[in-house]
């Protein structure tokens, strides 16, 4: 698509705050005090279904960072003292414990992600020890898929090398940008050298697919800078590419109110930075298979997403689908399909809570049949770009979501009638728009309080 050919109008009227639906309901309609009985049912009954069918995944957050990235929202200690490594990995083993006792079998582990944070913090013995924790005593599912985020300046050969030995195949690269000024700015200096060799020597010990982190969005961006970092990591050719867009949540990131807001592209100027950056992606043979992803027709995503079985979840887009993902770690999630469980996010309350033998859980939703389906609903947009409505909800569609895609479709956003709906080639650059048509719980956001980041 041509840059002209979206509407200014469009984005300006489109630009309003909204999740990224990463989960549904969304984080901030859960309850603080879940009951965790009732987690813990809903929990062992996913686990006892899914475990020897399709084995379960695991997400263990690490949080620490030697410096602060001030574009990060993500949980995140600094720190340059690696003792913190010890008494981390004490907690988790006692978490795990915790979640042992409710398996009545060994695990099958399908998925493993660590994420941060930045993993590579660790050293090469302690990341190792990490792994062994969760696959000591477990069975690996055959088609198990193992992958960690990294950062170019904190990943050393052994570190590779040692993932690679057990198992790891998938790698993700924070780069964001090389623009020297931008970089400046986030507090991200990270010469372009040091990308390569990270790539190379991942590619050398043997990981078949690397996906680079970009963000589009920053402060002192421009078409022309954007141009020249997407055209110097093409050089490379990843595997995959995650181009996201920028999400300014300073009132949660308080290291965000660092920036000149003034510095920050307007929305015209935003979506024009992600139009070039996916129009050099196309050129040089990616594929656009979501919301923010694209990957080479070779990797295992993109065969996924021909054959619509992508799957989006906390840890991203991904080709497999367990029905039970753990979340390990502070401010960790958990999700069995029809109850979501969120870990304490200060480390203080996360060792408290584990050391007293207590999951440290701090608030979670369990769904109903109604939050289940138009969760799917969402999950089929995202992944697919379409989805088929249900009889059973069709009174609902019709009050909250028909009244939306009327308005959606009358601006080319979307093509449908009673029996589903589907994204038309301009609806893509506003897929969080046509998510939101089936978020019965966005219009409960209290007026004047920011939640979300804009769409655009």
């Amino acid at each position: 698509m041509k840059r002209e050919s979206v509407n200014t109008l469009l984005i300006r009227k489109y630009n309003q705050p909204l999740p990224r639906y990463t989960s549904y309901p969304t984080v901030p309609f859960w309850e603080e005090q879940l009951n965790i009985d009732d987690w813990i049912s809903r929990f062992s009954a996913r686990f006892d279904q899914e475990n020897h069918q399709n084995g379960i995944a695991i997400y263990v957050h690490l949080p620490f960072c030697e410096s602060l990235c001030t574009y990060c929202g993500c949980n995140k200690k600094i720190t340059t003292n690696h003792k913190v490594e010890e008494e981390y990995l004490s907690a988790l083993q006692k978490e795990w414990k915790l979640y042992k006792k409710l398996m009545n079998q060994t695990p099958v582990i399908r998925e493993l992600h660590l994420g941060g944070g930045t993993p590579t913090f660790f050293s090469t013995k302690n990341l190792g020890r990490v792994i062994d924790l969760i696959l000591s005593r477990s069975i690996l599912h055959p088609q198990h898929e193992f992958s960690i985020e990294a950062h170019p300046n904190h990943t050393s050969i052994g570190q590779l090398k040692m993932l690679y030995d057990k198992g790891f195949r998938r790698i993700s690269f924070g780069v964001q940008d090389n623009n020297a000024e931008v970089q400046r700015v986030i507090n991200r200096i990270q010469p372009f050298e040091n990308v390569i060799k990270a790539t190379q020597d991942a590619r050398a010990v043997g990981f078949t697919s690397i996906n680079f982190d970009l963000i589009y969005g920053l402060p002192l961006q421009t078409v022309p800078s954007i141009e020249r970092t997407i055209n110097e990591v093409i050089q490379l050719m990843p595997d995959r590419i995650a181009f996201y867009s920028y999400a300014h949540v300073p009132w949660t990131s308080k290291a965000q109110r660092l920036f000149d807001e003034t510095n920050l592209p307007s929305p015209e100027e935003k979506l024009a930075l992600y139009m070039k950056g996916k129009e050099l992606l196309l050129q040089h043979g990616y594929v656009d298979v979501g919301m923010d992803h694209f990957t080479l027709p070779s990797d295992d995503l993109y065969k996924a997403w021909s054959l619509g079985q992508l799957h989006r979840s906390f840890m991203g887009y991904g080709t497999q689908r367990s029905g039970l993902l753990m979340g390990l770690g502070v401010s960790s999630i958990s999700d069995t399909g029809d109850a979501y469980a969120q870990n304490s996010k200060t480390l203080h309350d996360y060792y408290e809570a584990v050391e007293k033998g207590e999951f440290p859980i701090q608030k979670g939703y369990l769904l109903t049949e109604t939050d289940v389906a138009f969760k799917n609903y969402i999950l089929d947009i995202a992944c697919k770009g379409k989805t088929t409505f249900r009889e059973r909800e069709q009174e609902l569609l019709q009050e909250h979501s028909f009244p939306i895609l009327r308005e959606l479709e009358k601006d080319g956003l979307v093509s449908w009638n009673s029996s589903g709906v589907k994204l038309t080639e301009q609806g893509h650059y506003f897929i969080r728009n046509v998510c939101s048509a089936f978020d019965l719980y966005l219009g409960k956001v209290k007026k004047g309080k920011e939640v979300f980041s804009k769409a655009i």
